[in-house]
């Protein structure tokens, strides 16, 4: 059984202190200290926001259903899961390690204006 882009949302805004923003072509999803996730405008996929660890470990587990983003946010963690592949079960502990994480950082540093 797939996970559906409204099934996403609604997990991914069960946390604490988690909320939802735009994000270019994507719908964000937030700790007050960082992203954690990322849905498709489309909802096709969702990308987590892992470190390597994580990553290589999801990548692992459910081939058909995760993968490195292209390029360097991939490098630095970033995580593609198509929806349409991954189980509930897996994507909800994706989801949970991804916001822990973010939960966890140290909040991002302002950028100095130009």
């Amino acid at each position: 059984m797939a996970v559906t882009a409204r099934q996403a949302r609604e997990l991914a805004l069960a946390f604490d202190n988690a909320s939802e923003a735009p994000h270019f072509d994507r719908a964000s999803f937030r700790t007050p200290r960082r992203v954690f996730a990322t849905l498709a405008g489309d909802g096709a996929d969702i990308n987590f926001m892992f470190d390597h660890d994580l990553q290589e470990f999801y990548c692992e587990q459910a081939p058909d259903a995760f993968a490195p983003v292209p390029g360097g946010w991939g490098r630095m963690g970033a995580t593609r899961c198509l929806l349409a592949t991954v189980d509930p079960d897996t994507f909800r502990g994706a989801l949970a390690a991804a916001h822990a994480r973010a939960s966890l950082s140290p909040p991002k540093r302002a950028r100095k204006p130009k």
